[in-house]
């Protein structure tokens, strides 16, 4: 017989869920209509609706939530526009060589309109077959959306899968958006003349958030809403208690320090995990204590906690190689 599970592991078990689900993090974006999340949808879904072309940047740090909001935005036009996106994705990191990028972008076609799709094809046909697919989904009103993450990465080199797509999006029968994410804010900068004239100067500014913006984040990510599946007496409670740690000066201490080490969006919610997995699984609530456990186990240094398990003789060996290292150098 399967042991029921308790409260508190179902509180716990919520909250991670939430904290693994990106489009949930990042989902008090689209509150706001002066944010890159509505800015970005509203360029996509006009692109959709008035059979255009468009191109737009999207910059700023890892980890501050590009990729989420560009899932987010996807997420919402295929259920508002179902039979009238493509989406195509490229990542630099795997399809910086042009020919590379071509053969993936003709295999990507392929599987999402059911055709084969032939390995021997050369870069030239899968160009070619790339801009007949763009005339072809133009004259069915569908849109294709390419996503090139890492997009510096393709601004480098001789730029020709970035100078054949935006040049087949001149075409009036086309209908395609093109989507560049990049951590470097001057990626545009990289791009040839040639390349640089076809591509629009739309971009969007992704920037670490404040600490004001942390605290709704922390809010939006741990306040339980009424339909949990939990006990209402039990979100009452656990509610406000957390309400008095957001208060207290310790806590507020933990956010600066968090945040003076790595503000982004990627590093909030490891450090929200770590803290929900040192909640006290007695009571079921979280306390400062499990926000200070956390910020303590991502502050930790290796050689530090090395040396806490050597013997004296080790560690002086340690010490004196770290000194002939130094004197070598």
């Amino acid at each position: 017989m399967v042991a029921a599970v308790s409260l508190p592991s179902q509180a716990q078990a919520v909250l991670r869920s939430r904290l693994c689900d990106p489009v949930f993090i990042h989902s008090a974006l689209s509150s706001s209509l002066d944010t890159n999340y509505s800015k970005l949808k509203y360029l996509v879904a006009s692109s959709v609706s008035e059979a255009c072309n468009n191109s737009v940047l999207l910059l700023g740090p890892r980890g501050c939530g590009k990729a989420a909001v560009v899932d987010m935005v996807l997420d919402d036009l295929k259920e508002e526009h179902p039979d009238a996106i493509s989406v195509i994705r490229l990542n630099g990191m795997l399809h910086n060589d042009d020919n590379c990028a071509m053969k993936e972008i003709a295999r990507q076609l392929c599987l999402e309109h059911q055709l084969s799709f032939s390995k021997m094809a050369s870069s030239d046909d899968n160009t070619e077959f790339m801009i007949d697919m763009l005339r072809e989904c133009g004259l069915a009103h569908k849109t294709i959306l390419f996503i090139l993450e890492e997009f510096d990465l393709f601004a480098q080199g001789k730029q020709r899968l970035l100078y054949s797509l935006l040049d087949a999006m001149q075409s009036l029968t086309s209908q395609a958006v093109v989507i560049g994410v990049s951590c470097r804010l001057d990626a545009d900068q990289l791009l040839e003349k040639r390349v640089r004239s076809r591509f629009s100067h739309r971009k969007l500014l992704f920037i670490s958030p404040s600490l004001d913006d942390i605290q709704r984040l922390v809010e939006h990510l741990l306040i339980l809403a009424k339909d949990s599946g939990l006990p209402s007496k039990y979100i009452a409670d656990y509610n406000s208690r957390l309400t008095s740690i957001f208060s207290d000066k310790k806590f507020k201490g933990c956010l600066n320090s968090l945040m003076d080490a790595d503000a982004t969006t990627s590093n909030i919610q490891r450090f929200l995990f770590r803290a929900v997995s040192y909640m006290d699984m007695e009571s079921g609530f979280l306390s400062v204590e499990s926000f200070l456990k956390a910020l303590s186990s991502m502050q930790r240094q290796p050689k530090m906690d090395s040396l806490q398990v050597k013997t004296l003789t080790q560690i002086s060996r340690f010490w004196n190689y770290t000194f002939l290292c130094a004197c070598t150098d």
